[in-house]
């Protein structure tokens, strides 16, 4: 039985459909991730499969409970890690663990086995007695972490987990989440837009305008491109493009003040770029694909880093989080 089970799922808020007759399994132990921009429906996807959400329509099943008939079962088996932190900043570490364990009907001895246990995993032990609002943002979103866990969910949700963080923080949190697999034997569904992220999924479904475009692990994704990632910057692009396409049959994506190609063995092809293009070339790059040439592939844009006001997004939040609490 897969973990997650979504069948022509849909959500509408007025005239707007957030999430457009998506389905998708995903298998239990694995990382599942959700890749697209802001505003492509993974969060409203998520608060579906968490039960924050009711669909218009569709279907939804999580370790074999329906999210509609079945919500007590199903939040009882989840963690979630909203994209904002949601801590309490005035309890500390070990407060903020123990209050999400009676949440959760954590029984007392449970909870002083799984405490210190989630606390030395996410490495804060030496700071449980801390007051969360003195931590880093960082240390937070470990501690989100290991509060995600700490009642034992067969299923993780983290919504944009790294979001905010600077790089060697967000690496730092990564190799906690992978040691969690590890260790946990857990399964996680998670939302990005960072393509980065994305690499350390199992399989990935690229979401656009509420739709799922592709699903597949992320090296088949790439090679869906068809070879190396050739750009360059001519003196007349427009032209150079033109010739590309007559002489190679290639089509070069304009991308800034650039042409993008893809070509099988690109390293050859140059040369003969450099010799057969009236064009004057200024410069050249060549690279293997990555996720975000999929998405342009696919789409015909990129994925940009555009964010909501932390104000509306921590709204947001408390308010999912009043409905998770209050059922």
């Amino acid at each position: 039985m897969s973990a997650i089970e979504v069948r022509q799922l849909t959500k509408q808020f007025g005239k707007l459909t957030a999430v457009n007759n998506i389905s998708f399994s995903v298998k239990k132990g694995e990382i599942f991730g959700f890749l697209g921009p802001n505003g492509a429906g993974k969060t409203t996807t998520i608060n579906i499969l968490t039960t924050l959400l009711k669909p218009t329509s569709g279907q939804a099943e999580v370790n074999g409970y329906d999210v509609i008939k079945q919500k007590e079962k199903v939040r009882a088996s989840i963690g979630l890690i909203f994209q904002e932190p949601s801590l309490d900043d005035n309890l500390t570490a070990y407060e903020n663990l123990k209050f999400h364990s009676w949440l959760y009907g954590v029984d007392k001895k449970t909870q002083s086995q799984r405490i210190p246990a989630m606390l030395q995993m996410v490495g804060l032990t030496d700071r449980q007695k801390n007051v969360v609002g003195t931590f880093s943002g960082g240390m937070k979103r470990r501690l989100e972490i290991a509060r995600g866990l700490v009642h034992h969910p067969k299923v993780l949700f983290l919504d944009e987990p790294t979001i905010g963080l600077d790089p060697q923080t967000r690496n730092h949190i990564w190799q906690y989440v992978l040691k969690l697999r590890e260790r946990e034997q857990i399964t996680m569904f998670m939302t990005t837009h960072y393509m980065d992220e994305a690499e350390y999924c199992d399989r990935v479904a690229i979401i656009d305008e509420g739709k799922i475009i592709a699903l597949d692990s992320v090296d088949n994704l790439k090679k869906t491109i068809g070879g190396d990632v050739i750009i360059i910057k001519t003196k007349d692009n427009q032209r150079a493009q033109q010739e590309i396409k007559n002489k190679w049959q290639l089509e070069a994506q304009q991308k800034d003040d650039s042409l993008m190609i893809n070509k099988q063995d690109g390293g050859q092809f140059i040369p003969a770029l450099f010799q057969e293009l009236s064009v004057e070339i200024v410069n050249v790059f060549i690279r293997k694909p990555t996720l975000n040439d999929v998405y342009l592939k696919l789409t015909g844009k990129e994925i940009r880093e555009e964010r909501a006001s932390a104000k509306d997004k921590f709204k947001h939040n408390l308010k999912m989080r009043g409905r998770l609490r209050g059922h």
